[in-house]
């Protein structure tokens, strides 16, 4: 199983889409700095996740979050 989810920095207006065999995992990879991508913008909060059987399935969803549509749903949620 794969996971596409979005975190939001609780401090900065910064949302970031991501997609994971293990979520958990990979929100505390977020939360400790180890990911150059999201070290400026920690702490992070799980805002939204999903699960997909397959690899692709989620790498799809994945790009429609990080499109100008898939944001603008995030941005709804958060």
């Amino acid at each position: 199983m794969y996971k596409v989810y979005a975190i939001k920095s609780r401090l900065r207006n910064y949302i970031y889409v991501g997609l994971t065999s293990n979520l958990e995992e990979r929100i505390r990879r977020h939360n400790d700095g180890r990911e150059r991508t999201t070290k400026a913008y920690r702490p992070f909060e799980l805002i939204y996740s999903e699960e997909h059987l397959t690899r692709e399935e989620a790498r799809k969803r994945e790009k429609y979050f990080k499109s100008g549509v898939g944001k603008e749903f995030l941005k709804i949620i958060k």
